[in-house]
């Protein structure tokens, strides 16, 4: 029961902090979020840790739980590694995927094209990633991956909402990965997808470029901005 308290929790923050309902420096009182969930603090607790090796919490004053802000170079390495093991799952599976595989690939591939909201897209875009992933069959190169994955869930959620024009590039990527799999070039599929992964990043990084300062608490109401136009990041 406390597992499954503890992951009902840990999730429902992590949407808040991807939809910008939370921001960095906001307080993640354990006491607070206890009453609010109904739960006891061990929950709670275990929740917050959960974000904290996500880096999207981390110590504050007093030693209690803040919403973390990421740095961009915290986030260029983060990218970069993510990058590198993607790329080498998507060589392997350029060679290790079944017909069957290839052939479910390519119809999330055609889901993708037909796909114009974000959300929508971005669902079909984990399930794009896990099916190399899985047609890989390399099990521990896939749990490095998860790992990473946790931790660059919330910046990759908000991808499809920073850039209008996103959607259509990653569409692109996405085909030239999944034809350099079909024809079974391991070398241009682990090119591709450390580029796509870097496409990614980059979005990011113009955004978070050009974002104030406005985040933190002292900002009052103003920080709490409105999604309207677009979700906002979680930084």
């Amino acid at each position: 029961m406390t597992n499954r308290a503890a992951e009902t929790i840990f999730r429902t923050l992590l949407d808040r902090i991807v939809a910008g309902r939370m921001v960095p420096g906001e307080p993640l009182v354990e006491q607070a979020l206890a009453e609010q969930f109904g739960v006891s603090r061990t929950p709670v607790r275990e929740a917050l840790h959960r974000l904290a090796q996500a880096d999207l919490a981390e110590r504050g004053a007093r030693r209690a739980f803040v919403v973390r802000k990421m740095a961009p170079e915290d986030l260029s390495e983060l990218f970069e590694a993510s990058g590198e093991v993607e790329s080498a799952l998507a060589a392997l599976a350029a060679h290790r995927m079944s017909e069957i595989e290839r052939r479910q690939l390519q119809s999330i591939l055609a889901e993708g094209h037909a796909c114009d909201d974000p959300d929508a897209y971005g669902a079909i875009n984990a399930r794009f990633h896990d099916a190399i992933k899985t047609g890989a069959r390399n099990a521990i190169l896939a749990a490095t991956l998860d790992e990473m994955s946790l931790r660059t869930l919330a910046w990759r959620a908000a991808n499809f909402h920073s850039d209008a024009g996103r959607l259509a590039t990653s569409r692109a990527e996405h085909r030239a990965i999944t034809e350099a799999i079909l024809a079974q070039d391991a070398e241009a599929t682990r090119r591709l997808m450390r580029s796509h992964v870097a496409s990614s990043y980059l979005v990011l990084a113009d955004v978070l470029s050009r974002r104030q300062a406005t985040d933190a608490p002292a900002s009052g109401v103003a920080s709490r901005r409105s999604t309207e136009g677009g979700a906002p990041l979680p930084w």
